[in-house]
């Protein structure tokens, strides 16, 4: 396998999302390990970080279609999803596709949305497809939900449940920048600008050759072992009370094989899966008694360091 395709697609990605959103290398490295292995991505951040830019130039960068969706209680399924309507004219239905059929939706702020309406996304993010009225269309090869939300204000809110969380491969933050960077991105010109300018730096026939080779990047047993001693002990561990699903593992082994790649490897080492852990399982797990964000941060890790860390030289 030719890792340095992954090197090049890793460096062509980040550098131009880095034109929009500055110091953020490591999390747009991320999104662009979950968008190899057509996964989600949950953005949890105070407002203003730059999340919905973020995900703009991402979208851009890979050549793909961007739509945003404003969820508040009284957005329905169907502003989602879509609907038939009656068209006058044509004397018979007619299917409005909602903004869900692009390649990147944000559904931005989602825990504002109602349950129901939460849910209208399952089986797009599940499936990449969608049911309307008993009939299903498929969605974009390269289909990804993009999520954002306030993790400190709960007013109006309603909080995901642990089954729809599970969906999202990864969850991240972005956190404040530098000084350094704040004084520069205050001088610049208009960042939506900036967005209009940025073009698309792969093709859709690179992603789909690394979609497909990423999965022969060797996993070593002990390594696999580590990454299922990891999960077996979110499940048995006496903080938790539901622990990591199948799911959880899963995106983990593969997540660990894109990082392995993007650093110019055809091997897994346990220090990609211990970087990988806490943005794939830490969300996936609920805790006994009441633990925020910071606070399941801070308890994921800890029950990490408890894990042995495989120590065997590859041959």
């Amino acid at each position: 396998m030719e890792v340095t395709k992954f090197v090049q697609f890793r460096e062509k990605v980040v550098d131009n999302c880095s034109k929009i959103i500055l110091g953020k290398e490591e999390a747009i490295e991320k999104i662009a390990v979950s968008f190899l292995c057509n996964g989600h991505v949950l953005l949890e951040d105070v407002p203003g970080t730059g999340k919905t830019m973020l995900f703009r130039a991402f979208a851009k960068t890979v050549g793909g279609d961007f739509k945003r969706i404003q969820f508040t209680p009284d957005v329905m399924p169907s502003d989602v999803t879509g609907i038939n309507f009656y068209n006058m004219k044509m004397g018979d239905f007619e299917l409005r596709k909602g903004p869900v059929f692009t390649d990147v939706v944000l559904a931005d702020e989602i825990n504002r949305a109602t349950p129901r309406t939460q849910s209208s996304l399952l089986e797009a993010m599940a499936e990449h497809q969608v049911s309307i009225d008993g009939t299903t269309y498929p969605l974009p090869e390269n289909f990804m939900v993009a999520a954002t939300q306030n993790p400190l204000e709960s007013h109006g809110t309603f909080p995901l449940p642990e089954a729809q969380l599970d969906r999202f491969f990864m969850r991240l933050s972005l956190g404040y920048m530098t000084r350094k960077e704040e004084l520069a991105v205050m001088a610049r010109e208009n960042t939506a600008d900036l967005i209009e300018k940025l073009g698309c730096v792969v093709t859709a026939e690179e992603i789909a050759d690394l979609k497909e080779a990423y999965h022969t990047v060797t996993v070593a047993e002990p390594v696999a072992e580590y990454i299922m001693d990891i999960i077996e002990l979110t499940r048995n561990h006496g903080d938790v009370l539901i622990g990591a699903s199948t799911r959880g593992a899963i995106a983990l082994y593969e997540a660990s094989q894109v990082l392995a790649a993007f650093r110019g490897r055809d091997f897994v080492l346990p220090e990609d899966v211990k970087e990988l852990a806490p943005a794939i399982l830490a969300h996936r797990l609920t805790y006994r008694g009441v633990y925020g964000q910071e606070e399941g941060a801070v308890l994921f890790n800890k029950i990490l360091n408890e894990v042995a860390v495989p120590t065997e030289e590859r041959e």
